[in-house]
């Protein structure tokens, strides 16, 4: 680490990640007034804070989240959400757990093909309405979901952040992923739905009365707007070829969102200020607070002290060294957010694979993905989509704690790392 700013950037961060574990502090004041220290102590400066690749605020991901929140704002005006609950329910029996099954089915799925934020961003509308018609919580539904996100990301290279920086560095293709993650992707899936039968049981109770009502309805007079649906429908499906075409257009995904954002407002007749009072301004915030901070222990080192011990503890074994890679990257996933994790262990990754041969397996990035992506389900503050959800959950008189969160995201993450480490084993070295 450089000098004392390590450290004093380590003690601020820590004191921070505290504040907001305790919730004493709203997690925005408390990222804010660490990003702020993180400036005076001279962790970190206003170039990198503000305008550097490397570090500071990831402007890509800010700009994203704005423009699909904006998108998602428009479509909730159309009665889409509606249409979308009742059509679930009715599938499902009005079955609470069936319900449940199935919302994190299509959430896993539409991830592989979307960013998991996206995703989020598109299904908590509907799970709020589900809930309310069934009047059951909310919460374990929101937090079976956003885990759902999170595995379902690791399918695909367009998945989640971490898998395209990983996929340019090591020169992985989109078919790569989907044979090498996708099905172990499937199975965890399965073992989430089984898990959450057990850890929300007490949240499956059936309203005969409200499961009657539901079934009685009919989806279709719910759309409140059809042409403005046809408008938000199209402009969103531009929206995700824009997302999938990325290797050929080379339209980062926040361009791609502000475009579709900007394009959907323009067409319609929505007023722009009742769509930008959609956004979930806290939430851009607290990220870019969040970014700042994570930016001042990269600025001073911190991070990449970290990631030299454990490549050092890696040593020459690629079975160790994957090993150690899935471990240890799912718990420091768990602690900071997994995009600038993947950006400073991928260098690092990049020349263990050189040094041992260069597998062809690919496991090693494999391993260090896998630890990434699902270690970002351990906290409340894991992974993007984790905090997207809180603050939706907030805003809707739904509050998610962060320990309400991170007691079912730790038992979850030990199951689905441990089902890939078995994975990891038997089909790149059991069987090699």
């Amino acid at each position: 680490m450089n000098d004392w700013h390590g450290w004093a950037a380590l003690v601020v961060f820590v004191g921070a990640y505290a504040l907001i574990i305790s919730e004493k502090i709203h997690r925005v004041a408390v990222a804010l007034g660490g990003a702020g220290l993180m400036l005076a102590i001279g962790a970190t400066d206003d170039v990198s804070a503000f305008y550097s690749e490397d570090s500071g605020i990831d402007w890509n991901v800010i700009f994203l989240l704005m423009g699909m929140m904006m998108i998602v704002g428009v479509l909730k005006k159309t009665g889409m959400f509606e249409y979308l609950a009742i059509w679930a329910v009715k599938r499902a029996h009005a079955r609470p757990f069936r319900v449940m099954a199935m919302l994190v089915v299509i959430t896993a799925v539409a991830s592989a093909l979307l960013d998991n934020v996206t995703t989020v961003l598109l299904i908590a509308p509907v799970t709020l309405l589900v809930c309310e018609r069934l009047a059951l919580p909310a919460a374990p539904f929101l937090i079976a979901e956003v885990m759902a996100s999170n595995i379902g990301g690791t399918a695909t290279l367009v998945g989640d952040p971490p898998n395209i920086i990983v996929a340019s560095r090591a020169g992985l293709t989109f078919n790569d992923f989907v044979v090498h993650l996708a099905p172990l992707a499937a199975v965890l899936v399965a073992v989430l739905i089984a898990l959450c039968r057990v850890m929300f049981r007490g949240s499956f109770v059936y309203d005969e009365e409200r499961a009657a009502e539901i079934m009685a309805l009919e989806e279709g007079e719910a759309i409140r707007n059809p042409r403005l649906l046809v408008q938000g429908l199209v402009v969103l499906a531009l929206v995700v070829a824009g997302f999938v075409l990325h290797p050929v257009l080379h339209y980062e995904p926040s361009i791609v969102a502000l475009l579709g954002a900007g394009l959907l407002v323009a067409v319609s007749t929505v007023d722009t200020s009742e769509v930008l009072a959609e956004v979930e301004w806290p939430t851009l915030a607290f990220f870019a607070g969040l970014f700042v901070m994570i930016g001042g222990l990269i600025d001073t080192g911190v991070v990449s002290e970290v990631s030299h011990e454990l490549a050092d503890l890696i040593g020459g074994s690629e079975l160790g060294g994957s090993m150690t890679l899935l471990g240890g990257s799912a718990v420091l996933s768990g602690i900071v957010d997994n995009i600038p994790y993947v950006a400073t262990m991928a260098p690092i990754t990049a020349d263990l694979v050189h040094d041992m041969g260069g597998s062809s397996d690919h496991v090693m990035w494999w391993a260090l993905l896998l630890g990434a992506d699902l270690g970002g389900n351990a906290t409340a503050i894991g992974a993007s989509a984790n905090v997207v959800v809180l603050g939706i959950a907030e805003r809707n008189r739904q509050p998610i704690s962060f320990w309400q969160f991170t007691k079912y995201g730790l038992v979850v993450t030990a199951a689905t790392v441990a089902v890939s480490v078995a994975y990891v084993w038997v089909r790149y070295f059991a069987l090699a």
